[in-house]
């Protein structure tokens, strides 16, 4: 009577804010790139002792397979936003899988340490671009107002990579190939091409602002810069120009990008004024000190059974399980408990648990029972599931309706960049530790026990599992101070966001609070 059919009615969803089913359709395609990319986070950290072997390289070398691909990520995240604007969003998607593949192609082809670095940059700017590429498509597809329930959805390779990432690599490395935890991508990859290229709506490019050119050109090289110098400083220290020389350039980089942005503003890559007066500094400042803390340690606590405990990289796998699993029950609770009463008090909350899971490796010993380690290694991840989020909910929150897109993307700068840091700060300490506690190492860190005879490394194994210890004492402190921000931010007396041009307030939805 009215226009609409029987079967329109019938398929139409009770629950107005329900996925429709080419919703779901569209959600399950781009889960195929989200999945992949975020498991290359976590599957290569088993890996790092056994190319270290392979490629005769040290730590503070081979730590840049994770920390070049972070890298990488950190500086495509601003551009990816304007690429989707400029040249359509499917496009973007799919030309950021064929680079994702293209760099773990050649990543498994890689014949030396250092082709393998530069492979996984290539890597790292395919895999930057693919989680923004899903979140513009998941946002126009289903709508702000549906955009709770997608998170849901797109929050499952958040949650099975921590625990499934480790496992797989372990398993490849172990009894396949190390080569394998980057040919794996590969037919992901095609499949997930086919299908995008079937399924998703075709592109109408819409340019809008220019991109801040100058800001990256700043920002990317000075980080870069300036971690370089941080690995450099393990042999020789911080007095060798090869060291203090990009530091300082580094920096000086760094510090020209904040007084640019300071004076371009809004218009700016990253709006520093936003974060002077408003609990996003507070959150930033918590953020920072996390990433260099918990992914630093990542790094280093399959090292600690691998080279300690002699474990394989599948058992070191099945070792770092626990601490997903904590992930997996806090973060989707500390999602609902942040839209119920805001996200402000979370990380205090988390931030604790963190310094109380990673205690007990600042005192690991060579004979420290698994089974504290794991208990101990799931609250660690109950700490990671509500100090993330949260924290960076807390900043999109704070900050204008119109500066929400650029706190965005800081705020995963200050991520990547921050995980950056924290495995090359790390990875000098524990061969700076190594050297200290074992006069047979001869400066040379961990790849220097390799040459040793058995006798010698068994006699080494205290004072290995010493250095790891009093590295981990670093993270553990790392984790405390930024406890001091994450309590201004649940106690302080904030002003909130300040209202958008047009009045209306500017309290975020979800897309905004991952959408670079």
């Amino acid at each position: 009577m009215y226009g609409v059919s029987q079967s329109e009615a019938a398929a139409a969803p009770a629950d107005p804010n329900a996925l429709d089913r080419e919703t779901m359709i569209v959600a399950a395609v781009v889960l195929l790139g989200a999945i992949m990319s975020i498991l290359d986070t976590t599957i290569v950290n088993v890996a790092i002792d056994r190319l270290s072997i392979d490629f005769h390289a040290s730590l503070t070398t081979i730590q840049w397979v994770v920390t070049g691909y972070t890298l990488a990520l950190a500086a495509v995240i601003p551009a990816t936003g304007w690429a989707a604007d400029r040249f359509g969003t499917k496009r973007i998607y799919i030309v950021s899988l064929l680079l994702f593949m293209l760099g773990s192609a050649l990543c498994a082809a890689a014949w030396s340490a250092g082709s393998l670095i530069a492979f996984r940059v290539l890597q790292g700017v395919g895999g930057g671009m693919i989680m923004p590429a899903v979140m513009t498509i998941m946002t126009k597809k289903a709508g702000p107002h549906r955009m709770g329930r997608v998170m849901g959805i797109l929050g499952v390779p958040m949650l099975v990579a921590p625990i499934l990432g480790p496992i797989l690599g372990g398993w490849l490395v172990d009894d396949v190939s190390w080569r394998w935890i980057f040919l794996i991508n590969i037919p992901i990859g095609v499949v997930a091409v086919i299908l995008a290229q079937i399924v998703l709506e075709k592109d109408t490019p819409q340019p809008s602002e220019r991109l801040d050119w100058l800001g990256m050109a700043l920002l990317s090289p000075g980080l870069t810069l300036f971690i370089f110098g941080l690995a450099e400083s393990a042999s020789g220290g911080f007095g060798q120009f090869k060291s203090w020389a990009p530091i300082v350039v580094g920096l000086a980089l760094i510090v020209t990008f904040f007084a640019h942005s300071w004076r371009k503003g809004g218009r700016a890559l990253i709006d520093i004024k936003t974060f002077t007066h408003t609990r996003a500094g507070a959150a930033a400042g918590t953020f920072l000190l996390f990433a260099i803390a918990f992914f630093g340690a990542l790094l280093l606590v399959p090292l600690y059974y691998q080279t300690v405990r002699g474990a394989s990289a599948l058992e070191a796998g099945l070792l770092l399980a626990p601490q997903g699993i904590g992930a997996m029950i806090t973060m989707p609770l500390a999602g609902k408990l942040t839209d119920r009463y805001g996200p402000n008090r979370w990380p205090a909350c988390g931030i604790p648990l963190l310094v109380i899971g990673i205690a007990p490796f600042a005192f690991v010993t060579a004979h420290t029972s698994y089974v504290l380690l794991c208990g101990f290694s799931f609250v660690l991840g109950l700490g990671m599931g509500f100090s993330m989020m949260p924290t960076m909910t807390a900043a999109m929150q704070a900050v204008p309706a119109a500066a929400i897109a650029r706190t965005s993307t800081a705020m995963n700068i200050i991520r990547q960049g921050g995980a950056s840091i924290g495995t090359a700060i790390l990875s000098v300490i524990l061969t700076a530790e190594v050297s200290s506690h074992i006069a047979a190492a001869n400066g040379g860190g961990l790849e220097s026990l390799r040459s040793l005879s058995p006798t010698q490394q068994a006699a080494a194994l205290e004072p290995l599992a010493s250095s790891f210890a009093s590295t981990f004492v670093w993270a553990m402190v790392l984790l405390g101070i930024a406890f001091i921000p994450a309590l201004a931010m649940a106690l302080g007396k904030w002003e909130t966001a300040a209202a958008a041009p047009d009045g209306e307030a500017a309290a975020p939805d979800g897309a905004h609070v991952v959408l670079e």
